[in-house]
């Protein structure tokens, strides 16, 4: 048996950023990955799949400083974002945040992020072992925590700290966390994949050059079903654009309306899948073309072009410190729908993790990660909130009081005041969502549930 101070489940962005800090620190780090293949990548590599983009602040939030990011990784800059809805548009060309990013954000290369990722890890020290899966983690809590990791093809592992990081499927971490909740209470109920998770689904497209935006990101709102569902174009190099969409899981196409929803048919027995929603956005969005228009572009992501993935879209849990266990990124919840996977929220949370657990001891993780990354997950729940049982015509709403809002793209105090009641009474409703997940209100699963 193969016996570390740190051993980390899952070598995706959370998984080898605690890795990496781990050896940093002066600890015996070890990564196990099980590695899927990808067409953008040579040999296996993490599952850890989303539309990479990365907006100016959120660089701040992974502790990095933007020199730090290899030029082979970014696709793109982004100069802004445009919302859309049925009817009304809004375009933000600031993300009203203090960054050290100079423009407003980028395009990158998920799997170049990753393997950067994984060369640091390694030049630190860490260990990373690809092709073999965790089946299982049974933790001793008699004297210093010890756990022993199963693994599959491979050695097992035994280890002072553990670091879940296997990311919103949570194959490993489900058990591993079982093993110190009530029988009738186990993490299922607060992270079930089918209930706590979305699907997305994106097709790396060429976009014809008269239509390809380099600079801008699209995000269009209130066509599809679901409070949290919407599509996108994330811009990435050589005219080439990522054209997908984020949606619940199991919605029932007999709950809404399909007239109201531009994205839906009549005739529609079902949610559709998500190429044929790709289809549909094309179609409406650029009637003069036809879809052989934008050609799939086959030697980019995960098969043929195409890449489907789950994304946590909940709230996230706190770790059984006491058990000398870190849950980091996906795996604790902690990434959402609006952040289209949270790359950043990721790699704090793992960093934090591998500074921890060098020292040997995760007390205080829960605390340290709220205080780091806190804030922008109460963004993203109470904004979440606010929108939830949004139709169609809200969404018009929604973005043409904004757009009142805005000057020239960027947010003005002034002009808040200018839009009237109705962009008053949006500020605040959203203002008292997220006071009311100030303190760590947004946590779902407290350390103190946990017996250890």
């Amino acid at each position: 048996m193969e016996r570390v101070d740190v051993a980390v489940v899952g070598g995706g962005p959370a998984g080898t950023a605690a890795g990496w800090t781990a050896a940093e620190h002066g600890a015996d780090a070890l990564v196990l990955e099980r590695g899927v293949p990808r067409a953008d990548r040579e040999g296996l590599g993490p599952d850890s799949t989303d539309a990479a983009g990365m907006l100016d602040y959120w660089v701040d939030i992974m502790d990095f400083d933007p020199a730090e990011i290899p030029q082979e990784v970014v696709l793109t800059t982004l100069e802004g974002a445009e919302f859309l809805g049925p009817q009304e548009t809004v375009t933000i060309r600031d993300t009203g945040m203090s960054a050290s990013y100079p423009d407003f954000g980028f395009a990158f290369h998920r799997a170049r992020f990753d393997d950067w990722l994984r060369e640091e890890a390694e030049a630190a020290g860490a260990s990373y072992r690809i092709g073999d899966s965790v089946t299982g983690v049974e933790t001793d809590l008699r004297g210093g925590p010890t756990h022993r990791l199963s693994v599959s093809g491979g050695e097992d592992v035994e280890a002072d700290a553990l670091v879940l990081a296997d990311g919103p499927q949570r194959t490993v971490t489900t058990g591993a966390l079982d093993q110190f909740l009530p029988a009738d209470d186990g993490l299922a109920n607060y992270l079930s994949p089918p209930e706590a998770n979305h699907i997305a689904y994106q097709e790396h497209r060429r976009v014809p050059e008269e239509l390809f935006e380099p600079h801008l990101l699209k995000f269009w709102w209130g066509l599809m079903p679901g409070h949290t569902a919407y599509p996108w174009i994330f811009p990435n190099d050589d005219g080439v654009a990522r054209i997908g969409l984020t949606m619940p899981i199991g919605l029932d196409v007999a709950e809404f309306d399909r007239s109201e929803w531009a994205l839906l048919r009549e005739d529609d027995a079902a949610i559709p899948n998500g190429d044929e929603y790709v289809r549909r956005l094309i179609a409406r969005e650029y009637p003069d073309y036809d879809i052989e228009d934008f050609p799939l572009v086959a030697d980019r992501g995960k098969r043929d072009g195409t890449e489907t993935y789950p994304i946590s879209s909940t709230r996230p849990i706190e770790s059984p410190e006491g058990a000398n266990v870190a849950v980091v990124g996906g795996a604790m919840g902690a990434t959402s729908a609006f952040h289209e996977g949270g790359d950043h929220v990721a790699v704090r949370t793992g960093k934090i993790a591998g500074e921890l657990a060098a020292s040997g001891d995760l007390a205080g993780y829960n605390d340290r990660w709220q205080a780091a990354v806190g804030e922008e997950i109460a963004r993203n729940v109470a904004m979440a909130d606010v929108v939830r049982g949004f139709r169609p015509a809200d969404w018009d709403h929604m973005f043409a009081t904004v757009d009142r809002m805005l000057d020239r793209g960027r947010y003005s105090h002034w002009r808040v005041v200018r839009s009237g009641l109705t962009g008053l009474r949006m500020v605040l409703r959203y203002k008292l969502a997220k006071r009311r997940l100030t303190g760590g209100g947004f946590v779902q699963l407290r350390a103190d549930q946990y017996g250890v």
